[in-house]
């Protein structure tokens, strides 16, 4: 059975000649775990983590790139909101 290698292990090559506990350390070795982590898009569990990859990055940043991220999350919102709304006039159309 072969062994998973944890975050540590698998950057070592990356981290050589940095403190393992440091912060700023700890921090790359995750932004390097989210590069090369991949999800299949063709699933449902692929399309959430690639939601949820996108939520935890839009928290991480600041200012203007915040702003965008909020302003995308808000337009999505908003489509969605305007189909169901036409949607649910079509149907009541339909039935009276």
């Amino acid at each position: 059975m072969a062994k998973q290698p944890d975050e540590h292990d698998r950057f070592t090559d990356d981290l050589i000649g940095l403190d393992p506990h440091d912060p700023e350390a700890k921090e790359f070795a995750e932004h390097l775990d989210r590069m090369e982590r991949e999800h299949p898009g063709y699933t449902v569990e692929g399309y959430l983590a690639g939601v949820q990859d996108f939520a935890e990055s839009a928290n991480r940043t600041t200012g203007h790139r915040r702003l965008i991220a909020v302003l995308v999350v808000g337009l999505i919102l908003l489509g969605v909101v305007l189909s169901v709304w036409f949607a649910l006039g079509d149907i009541i159309v339909l039935i009276f």
